[in-house]
């Protein structure tokens, strides 16, 4: 829900005091996040620590969590925060990580439905993703234990439990069956 009538910058955004909230930038919009719940972090977590380690192993970019902003459109400015996300090496700037929001899209965004995000919002999520360049995002449904890989121009594919999550062109050999992703 936005916070202010008057529209926002990801540079005000950035230079927020911490209160203790997490937020993103739809659109000059502040949207408080709530925190998320168990089941929420814990396939989180099983998804990014497999995602890291194969990335880290093959030295294909950087995997970021879920606090990581990414400005994805500019006057109004849109900042926002998957919960996790993969940058291909070959766009980290030489002169190293940026401190700031990273400008721009990752290659890879994931999302985890909360109980109570709508298909509505999550929809307009994935079209931000991809309209801002995001070669790929995968949407997690813990509820049906499926994962659906949207790319842009392409029809979404939705994958079952008895299946395995597999990194593409994106991130390379990376392949996680989506039972670990949804068991502790």
């Amino acid at each position: 829900m936005p916070l202010t009538g008057r529209a926002i910058t990801a540079d005000d955004l950035f230079h927020l005091p911490d209160d203790g909230y997490r937020y993103e930038l739809v659109k000059g919009e502040m949207h408080k996040m709530t925190p998320a719940g168990f089941d929420h972090g814990a396939i989180v977590a099983n998804l990014t620590a497999p995602l890291l380690q194969h990335v880290k192993s093959h030295g294909l970019g950087v995997v970021c969590g879920a606090e990581t902003g990414f400005t994805i459109a500019s006057d109004p400015d849109t900042v926002r925060a998957p919960d996790v996300a993969f940058v291909r090496r070959e766009r980290i700037p030489a002169s190293g990580r940026p401190t700031g929001f990273w400008p721009g899209p990752p290659d890879l965004a994931v999302e985890v439905l909360s109980p109570s995000d709508t298909i509505f919002a999550m929809d307009e999520k994935v079209a931000a993703w991809l309209t801002a360049g995001a070669r790929v995002v995968w949407v997690v449904n813990p509820s049906r234990r499926t994962v659906t890989i949207h790319r842009a121009g392409a029809n979404a594919r939705v994958l079952s439990e008895a299946e395995a999550l597999e990194g593409g062109n994106e991130v390379p050999d990376f392949r996680l069956p989506l039972g670990e992703l949804f068991d502790s």
